[in-house]
């Protein structure tokens, strides 16, 4: 019977990678969330398009902060 023995370098454990699509769609998804928040807050008090424009105004912060808190250590 023969038997090898085989010394190879340790295998480092593979860090995920940066995904575009994926940070794309949590910016999207985050930003229309809100959008959908705030034309729903606005249709309740008679005012849509301001509930539209709200949302969309407090969305884009919020959906960029999402994204580098779900992205920072990569």
């Amino acid at each position: 019977m023969l038997q090898a023995l085989v010394c190879s370098a340790p295998v480092q454990p593979q860090r995920p990678t940066f995904s575009l699509a994926g940070a794309g769609s949590v910016l999207i998804g985050s930003t229309a969330a809100c959008i959908v928040v705030g034309t729903l807050i606005g249709w309740a008090i008679g005012k849509t398009g301001y509930g539209l424009a709200f949302g969309a105004v407090v969305g884009i912060p919020v959906g960029v902060a999402t994204t580098v808190i779900k992205y920072r250590n990569i």
